[in-house]
């Protein structure tokens, strides 16, 4: 695809990121004056589908291809929108303690550093939207058979993420306790099958934009996801939150349970 080519998806991405940097700057303002940094998290999930549509709908590719963009996106979106929402809502006013402890971390400059994260958090948005950009542009009416992969692999992980997450919220309420520690269902195999199956839906999203012109560059957004999750405000950061909290009993749970994929637990 030469550059002239590729300019369409270019302006529409523009576009995007106008309407996402809008939203976040909004959001940031909300926020503000709860008082709760944290429910950026669920306007972050909410965004994307509002970029599928805008995509979808500018898109001059096939009708049926852009239509399966704006399903798959929109769902996972609203659902992992509504589940954050929900646990803001529950907790709140205590704020998410990642965000807490940026708030210690920032002191008297945290406004100002905290719109600069949420403005970053929207150009993330967009580099991640690429799987959906592409495909939006595709004209060819046949199904290519890894569109029926990306499908499959998608709703497998919209079906692990949506199960892991029930799994913690019925344990959360059985168990107060500060230092229990969620080792049934899923998380009996993973410390994060939520995180493990989020990027599932990614590597969903970027195989199905694989046929497309250009497709290939939609890998950046499960390959962002994978470093996001593994190595910066995923994993890291909950397991030590996760130790403080919990102590001896999490550090059992290091030892005997994967830290991402799912596997056969460790006998100790």
């Amino acid at each position: 695809m030469t550059l002239t080519e590729f300019q369409p998806h270019m302006q529409l991405a523009g576009v995007a990121t106008a309407m996402v940097l809008l939203a976040m700057g909004i959001t940031w303002f909300v926020a503000r004056a709860l008082n709760n940094f944290g429910i950026v998290d669920a306007a972050w999930s909410f965004l994307f589908a509002p970029v599928a549509a805008l995509y979808a709908v500018l898109g001059t590719g096939n009708i049926d291809r852009r239509v399966v963009v704006i399903g798959m996106v929109a769902f996972w979106s609203i659902r992992l929108g509504t589940h954050l929402t929900r646990r803001i809502y529950r907790e709140h006013p205590k704020e998410d303690r990642r965000y807490a402890a940026l708030r210690d971390e920032w002191g008297i400059r945290v406004d100002s550093r905290m719109l600069g994260f949420y403005l970053l958090q929207g150009l993330v948005i967009v580099v991640l939207s690429l799987p959906y950009l592409l495909p939006v542009f595709n004209s060819d009416s046949a199904i290519h058979p890894l569109e029926l992969v990306g499908i499959g692999i998608f709703l497998t992980g919209l079906c692990g993420e949506s199960l892991s997450d029930s799994q913690l919220v019925r344990f959360k309420a059985e168990n107060l306790a500060a230092d229990a520690v969620c080792e049934t269902g899923l998380w009996r195999h993973s410390r994060h099958p939520n995180y493990f199956f989020e990027w599932l839906i990614w590597i969903g999203f970027a195989t199905f934009a694989l046929p497309s012109p250009a497709g290939w560059l939609g890998l950046i957004a499960p390959a962002l996801m994978l470093h996001f999750l593994l190595n910066v405000t995923g994993i890291p950061m909950a397991e030590e939150l996760a130790v403080a909290r919990k102590g001896d009993a999490y550090r059992r749970y290091q030892q005997t349970t994967s830290r991402f994929i799912p596997w056969l637990r460790k006998e100790t």
